[in-house]
């Protein structure tokens, strides 16, 4: 991938990150385009997803977390915008 396209792809996700959670930085950009890109296999190729939680039980506890905490901010920046 080109810089030009990188920066311009990293300005998109810190748009959509600021969208869903009321805020934008480096970490919450890793956790929403981690969670966006497990979330998009999880239902393109479940089977593959599937035996990657049974391998790595823990790495699965922490993308539940991670997507627990992202709901919870979205539900929470959504409540500030009323």
């Amino acid at each position: 991938m080109d810089e030009k396209l990188r920066e311009q792809f990293d300005g998109l996700l810190t748009k959509y990150t600021e969208l869903l959670l009321g805020e934008s930085d480096d970490e919450l950009k890793e956790k929403v385009q981690t969670w966006a890109l497990y979330t998009y296999m999880s239902k393109s190729m479940p089977p593959l997803v599937k035996h990657w939680n049974e391998q790595y039980p823990d790495a699965k506890d922490g993308i539940k977390e991670l997507i627990n905490e992202i709901k919870e901010r979205n539900e929470q920046h959504r409540k500030d915008q009323q």
